[in-house]
């Protein structure tokens, strides 16, 4: 339980980090890390359903998801910093953080 507190604190730091850094910046000038087109790709080939806009819980936490989501982190494993650390995540876009619209993935 002091784990996941530790974590999903630092996830809501983060989390907040980024909210503000994507928020004073036009997205597509954005860049989080040093591979995000080949991080976008490989999940768009992954993934080539998921609706991003509005976030299905199950299509990211139900065992056949989870299934997916885990290989597709370990492509990243010693390329990506903290390659499968949780985030906090809105469910709906165009809605803020709130407890309703944030899930822990």
């Amino acid at each position: 339980p002091r784990v996941e507190l530790a974590w999903a604190m630092k996830a809501h730091q983060h989390a907040q980090v980024y909210f503000n850094l994507i928020s004073s910046v036009d997205p597509k000038f954005l860049n989080l890390t040093k591979v995000d087109d080949q991080i976008y790709g490989e999940f768009r080939k992954t993934f080539r359903d998921l609706k991003i806009d509005v976030l299905d819980p199950e299509e990211l936490k139900s065992e056949p998801a989870k299934e997916k989501w885990r290989p597709f982190c370990l492509r990243f494993e010693g390329v990506v910093e903290d390659f499968n650390y949780g985030t906090l995540l809105r469910l709906d876009c165009r809605k803020d953080y709130t407890e309703e619209n944030t899930i822990f993935g």
